[in-house]
């Protein structure tokens, strides 16, 4: 427990101090130093201004967990998110962050059965994980009541204010006890949430961390196109071509990741899953393996990933494209360590390009396109390493033990038949090409346009020209690039290439204010 620490120092109990070393964490983060000693002393409100991946969950997690009782029949803490994906990640991190203590979290959002929800909370649940939305349906069907918790969160609250969800945030708000500690984590500050700051936040201390590093140096990152069936071929070319793979391969899914990990260990390679699903001691020995080396690749989900702390990894592959620039950026920094190049490696299915272009432009990053390796390169590649390894045997290594058998093989047989022989003895088909896949090569239309619709026209006094200027300004997309405007009376089509489209479309995301965007994509 020597490398927690840092972690004992904030005023963390020994309960959460062993849940984060079976997570494998060692040192926290610069919002975690910062947010968790103040809630502990719990004698002011947090706004908290961090960029997702700065690992903000635990910063305000670990405390609650601390501060809340065990066998409580009411809810006890309220998290609020803008996503089902988010309200169902934090409420993982925080189930596998709550070490022995006996607290049952739930997260809670549109889409899944009401009628499950419905039961679950009137079990008895401590910790609430939510979005607005279904957070106010059951506050209307009184299933959940929010007068005796002692803890609210707002988590990504400028994202919850670019979805529209700012009056039901504050209608929650105003269904709250006024006796609770409210935490308020935005990675921007536009006024609204000042606002809501000032409005419902007792005496409150503002913490600020820098936004992470968009780009490493010491980063060589590339992206293969590939049909979404050939991605499996596609990894185990990389790897076999590769004298010392030791990587991180990221899917989006936990079924993904137990996919791609069982086919990887089918072929024979040393190479484990992690997902949520394991539980703690199987985290931590999977873990040191992969530490030790014991193991050179591990497939994890970004959540999964969360907190490992390994130095060295030659390679990060993105198996499956991250859904937003910090994602990515999170991901790939975990290569290029001590000094040491490392490489990002991203597969790029037709469908996902618009996505890659935009990781590119607002990640601020260059990532460049490659070939595959081709399967001759990569057998090729193995007979050069079976060659070095066999000279370095016979300069460093004891070899006498074999030499009689050496010896009775060659007075009966030929010597190139003997090698040969051998050769196959040991490597079985693995220098064969007949045992690599022929992947296909896949066409992506980099040239293609998106039709966008746009919330201006003639009444707003809208031309062709004076679109084009509007869009220039607000999004600094050349004039030349949007075409076949066509101006109606209360709206617009215009088209222009993917990657514009992709700009144009994330500047009005971040502009709508809780609005309908004034650009979208047009509806087919």
């Amino acid at each position: 427990m020597e490398k927690l620490e840092k972690f004992r120092i904030l005023g963390l109990s020994e309960n959460t101090l062993r849940a984060l070393e079976k997570k494998g964490f060692e040192e926290p983060t610069p919002i975690q130093q910062k947010t968790i000693p103040i809630l502990l002393k719990g004698e002011v409100d947090i706004i908290g201004q961090a960029q997702t991946g700065t690992g903000k969950t635990a910063a305000f997690g670990l405390p609650i967990l601390e501060g809340i009782k065990e066998h409580s029949k009411t809810v006890q803490a309220l998290i609020l998110v803008p996503t089902r994906e988010l309200a169902i990640q934090v409420s993982e991190e925080l189930n596998s962050l709550k070490g022995e203590k006996k607290l049952r979290i739930a997260p809670i959002y549109g889409g899944q059965s009401i009628e499950e929800q419905l039961r679950r909370l009137k079990k008895g649940v401590d910790i609430v994980v939510g979005t607005p939305g279904r957070i106010l349906d059951h506050l209307g069907r009184n299933s959940l009541k929010l007068n005796n918790i002692s803890y609210l969160v707002l988590d990504e609250a400028d994202e919850m204010l670019n979805m529209g969800f700012i009056d039901d945030v504050e209608e929650i708000l105003n269904c709250a006890t006024i006796e609770k500690r409210m935490l308020l984590f935005s990675a921007t500050m536009p006024e609204k949430i000042i606002n809501i700051a000032e409005k419902y936040m007792g005496k409150y201390e503002t913490i600020g961390v820098k936004k992470e590093q968009l780009t490493t140096n010491l980063t060589d990152q590339i992206y293969f196109e590939v049909a979404p069936s050939d991605k499996l071929d596609a990894l185990c070319r990389i790897i076999d071509i590769e004298h010392e793979f030791y990587g991180l391969i990221f899917c989006r899914t936990k079924i993904d990741v137990a996919d791609v990990a069982n086919k990887l260990i089918d072929k024979g390679y040393d190479a484990e899953a992690l997902h949520g699903d394991l539980s703690q001691n199987q985290r931590e020995i999977i873990l040191h393996k992969f530490k030790k080396r014991r193991i050179n690749m591990l497939v994890a989900t970004d959540v999964a990933a969360r907190g490992i702390d390994i130095h060295n990894l030659t390679h990060v592959i993105n198996y499956s494209l991250p859904q937003d620039p910090e994602s990515y950026v999170h991901r790939i920094g975990r290569t290029g360590r001590a000094g040491k190049e490392g490489t990002a490696i991203t597969f790029v299915t037709p469908d996902e390009y618009r996505r890659l272009i935009f990781i590119k432009k607002f990640a601020k990053t260059d990532i460049r396109k490659e070939k595959l390796p081709q399967i001759a390169d990569v057998v090729n590649q193995k007979k050069s390493r079976i060659k070095t390894d066999i000279a370095h045997i016979m300069r460093s290594e004891d070899t006498n033990g074999y030499m009689k058998l050496a010896q009775e093989m060659l007075e009966e047989n030929e010597a190139e038949k003997v090698l040969a022989a051998l050769l196959k003895y040991s490597f079985q088909d693995e220098l064969d090409e007949k045992s690599y896949t022929e992947i296909r090569d896949v066409s992506i239309d980099k040239k293609g346009t998106t039709r966008l619709f746009v919330a201006l026209g003639k009444i707003d006094g809208m031309t062709p020209k004076k679109l084009a200027a509007f869009l220039k300004q607000q999004a600094s997309v050349h004039s030349e690039k949007i075409k076949d405007i066509q101006i109606f009376d209360k709206f617009s089509f215009i088209t222009v290439p993917f990657e514009e489209a992709e700009i144009i479309l994330n500047i009005f995301k971040k502009k709508r204010g809780g609005k309908r965007p004034i650009v979208e994509r047009a509806k087919r």
